[in-house]
């Protein structure tokens, strides 16, 4: 009896359990794994612009992203007041794109070495997939003297699907870390082992309604109303949650976790029984006695409360909202040149939580899925500034300027407080009619955002980049035109190493490539 209730065994069990430091790492694998389903926008968005912004929105810019101040249907998103130039009649565009993204993660950390799928590497490799199958936009303009009245629909973000099949280096490491802490406490545990998954869907509609009236043949002006309607799904399971320990022959065998909490909480129990026996014998005191129950109960309680984790996740939460925002704009023709400016006011979005999480719990990250919450997803104010030349009647030469306001938006746990500063894109491109049917153009977008160490995790990130597209119009009659475009954009790597575990970093990057198909009426 006085072996089974040895006082430094004793002390040794509930010295893991009842530390803080340990508590808070187990209640960060739900913590993380939740956290990382809240991809915003830019998770799923495969198009290009700001952080929650796509501004493809028709085949003309997958030609030439610098469409600025550009004079063409495509306007009626990109340089509106420069629409009211266009001849008078009815104009129609049709828009389809398809796009593939990927988002790669390389993550190091020494935990790893613990997973049992890791083979004792310390470098893993997570690789989110996004795939766009059907992004349409639409552009209509009617213009009558001086006046046109203009429409469009798009997805100003969003628009497709983001599919992570073995999880993300955030929560596995945390998981390698509770692994790590039973080993250290003497408690046989060697390894881990986990399985995870989660889909992001988003789809952001934008409906614009606007009028642009030509003051004279140099200037035009344009006001107008965007609604922005946003559906999104999240799904994130977790599940299979596992300890490796080592049999007496050295090999390595892996133990439910949930089994694993219930055999401690029950270790734990049968200790005391035999402590209250061992009293009962006179072996104990009855203060002793006390003191064990006093000094194991917060561990009990602990264990009892990470019982709900241990299940693992499967959490499905709905998200929907709307907002509105004015967009206005101005154009001014000069000879063979044209300039136009294009403000968009921030839209202050709130996207609405339909979700299987009906409480809120102690975990902030989970309480962005509650059911009936709402969640700030603001699109930034954007300023678009551009500049065509046309060398001669047959070759323009454009070039433009975006600014995304990005620290005056409201997104969810203040996030845009992270960055240093707005994002900046730089444009330019050709346009060239090589006979009176067909057309050919191609450029060039460079975006650069203000990103720190801060803000980038892998549960949601951008990375500075460069974009070409190009791209061929054919005019089928006067009143048809079709058009083929190909957009491609490089990322560079960001890689952060503001950890104070030395060894441990994140290194992200993308890819993106996007087809796109249109047809354009004039009647």
């Amino acid at each position: 009896m006085a072996d089974l209730c040895n006082i430094s065994t004793f002390a040794a069990v509930f010295k893991i359990f009842l530390s803080k430091q340990v508590f808070k790492t187990l209640k960060k694998v739900k913590k993380i794994v939740l956290s990382f389903i809240v991809l915003t926008m830019t998770t799923v968005s495969t198009l290009a612009g700001g952080i929650l912004t796509n501004t493809n929105q028709s085949v003309e810019f997958l030609k030439n992203p610098a469409r600025d101040a550009a004079i063409g249907l495509d306007g009626v998103y990109s340089n509106p007041a420069g629409v009211a130039f266009m001849p008078e009649g009815f104009h129609l565009a049709i828009n389809w794109q398809m796009a593939r993204q990927t988002r790669t993660i390389t993550s190091t950390n020494p935990l790893f070495a613990l997973g049992k799928k890791n083979d004792g590497h310390t470098t893993k490799t997570y690789e989110g997939i996004a795939n766009a199958y059907m992004i349409p936009s639409v552009q209509a303009a009617y213009n009558k003297g001086d006046w046109s009245i203009q429409f469009n629909f798009s997805m100003p973000g969003g628009g497709g699907v983001c599919e992570y099949d073995k999880g993300l280096g955030s929560f596995e490491s945390a998981v390698g870390d509770i692994a790590h802490q039973l080993k250290a406490a003497g408690l046989g545990v060697e390894g881990y082992d986990v399985d995870a998954y989660m889909r992001g869907r988003q789809y952001y509609f934008g409906f614009q309604l606007g009028a642009a009236y030509k003051i004279n043949d140099h200037w035009s002006v344009y006001g107008g109303l965007r609604m922005l309607y946003g559906d999104a799904s999240y799904k994130a399971r977790l599940n299979n949650i596992q300890v490796g320990m080592k049999d007496a022959q050295g090999e390595m065998y892996y133990v439910n976790f949930d089994r694993f909490i219930n055999d401690n909480i029950a270790s734990i129990n049968k200790q005391l029984g035999q402590a209250e026996a061992a009293t009962a014998a006179g072996i104990y005191t009855m203060q002793q006695l006390q003191g064990f129950y006093a000094q194991a109960q917060p561990g009990i309680d602990r264990l009892e409360a990470l019982q709900k984790y241990s299940q693992g996740v499967n959490l499905m939460s709905i998200q929907t909202g709307f907002g509105f925002a004015p967009i206005i704009g101005v154009d001014y023709k000069t000879g063979n040149f044209n300039f136009a400016l294009k403000y968009e006011f921030n839209t202050e979005m709130k996207m609405k939580n339909h979700s299987t999480l009906d409480k809120a719990m102690e975990i902030d990250a989970i309480n962005k899925f509650q059911d009936g919450t709402e969640v700030n997803e603001d699109a930034p104010a954007l300023l678009t500034v551009g500049a065509q030349w046309s060398v001669r009647p047959d070759l323009r030469v454009s070039l433009g300027y975006h600014h995304y306001y990005d620290k005056n938006a409201n997104w969810y746990g203040n996030a845009q407080d992270k960055l240093s500063k707005g994002t900046n894109e730089y444009l330019a491109g050709v346009d060239w009619d090589v006979s009176d049917r067909i057309n050919i153009s191609a450029g060039g977008q460079l975006t650069r955002y203000g990103l720190t160490d801060e803000y980038m995790n892998d549960m949601s990130f951008v990375v500075n980049s460069y974009s070409v597209g190009a791209g061929i119009t054919y005019k089928v009659s006067d009143h048809v035109k079709v058009s083929a475009a190909y957009f491609q954009t490089n990322y560079t790597d960001y890689k952060r190493n503001n950890y104070p575990v030395e060894g441990v970093s994140d290194t992200f990057t993308r890819t993106n490539r996007v087809l796109g198909l249109g047809c354009q009426l004039d009647f």
